[in-house]
């Protein structure tokens, strides 16, 4: 212990000099002159690596575009004027219509009976003009049918008829001929004589030789036409 206590007031004694020298420098303004030698430091230079690239072939240029030929401006047309409106036209006024009477229901009623009947006059003209253009259009119909079978009868009595060498000109007889709805003969008779016992008698077997003639199915055209009917025989030539 006692060692350590003279290092350090040796060390105490030293501090204290120094301190004060110090401090006299200071006071008298002293100003060291160093004496150390120059010392020469080499320069460092920091160097890096470079690794130089292989240039790259610049690409050929590429060759110049056609210029586009200019474009003409096309002006475009002057806008059309707005068309100017046409004043509406002006609006008609309708004037109310008057209101009509009321009809009188007598009168009414008696305008509807008259009408009614004429109506009625007017349905039974037609009517009774449309069943006369009927009859009429049957009855012509029903001549047609009649004359048809009549000139068949005609043909088939003419060619059953022998004349007598005794017939001369101007002599006629005229039988009656009856049928009935078949078609067959049933009697025959002399309505005129020619006044030649021969000359009728031929016509009378001419008549009777064809026995059977064809004749319409309407009973209303047979009863008319064909129930009874006469024949006309005369020289020159046999008529109806």
């Amino acid at each position: 212990m006692e060692y350590g206590f003279r290092d350090y007031s040796l060390s105490f004694v030293l501090a204290v000099l120094v301190h004060a020298l110090v401090f006299a420098m200071l006071w008298f303004n002293w100003v060291p002159v160093d004496k150390s030698p120059i010392v020469m430091r080499p320069h460092i230079v920091q160097a890096e690596l470079v690794v130089l690239e292989t240039p790259k072939p610049k690409p050929a240029p590429k060759p110049a575009a056609a210029e586009p030929p200019p474009v003409q401006q096309v002006k475009p047309p002057p806008p059309k004027p707005a068309p100017v409106p046409k004043p509406a036209p002006p609006t008609p006024q309708v004037k109310p219509k008057p209101t009509p009477p009321k009809p009188d229901a007598a009168k009414l009623a008696a305008e509807r009976e008259r009408q009614r009947r004429l109506d009625s006059l007017a349905s039974s003209s037609f009517n009774e003009e449309l069943a006369k253009e009927n009859q009429e259009l049957s009855e012509d119909k029903n001549e047609q049918m009649a004359q048809t079978f009549s000139d068949g009868i005609y043909q088939l009595i003419r060619s059953n008829w022998s004349r007598p060498p005794s017939a001369r000109n101007g002599m006629e007889v005229r039988l009656v001929v009856d049928l009935v709805p078949t078609g067959d003969v049933v009697g025959v008779t002399v309505e005129t004589s020619s006044g030649n016992e021969a000359f009728d008698r031929s016509a009378e077997q001419a008549v009777r030789r064809a026995g059977k003639f064809d004749v319409p199915k309407d009973p209303a055209v047979f009863e008319k036409n064909f129930r009874r009917f006469v024949v006309s025989f005369k020289p020159e030539d046999l008529l109806r």
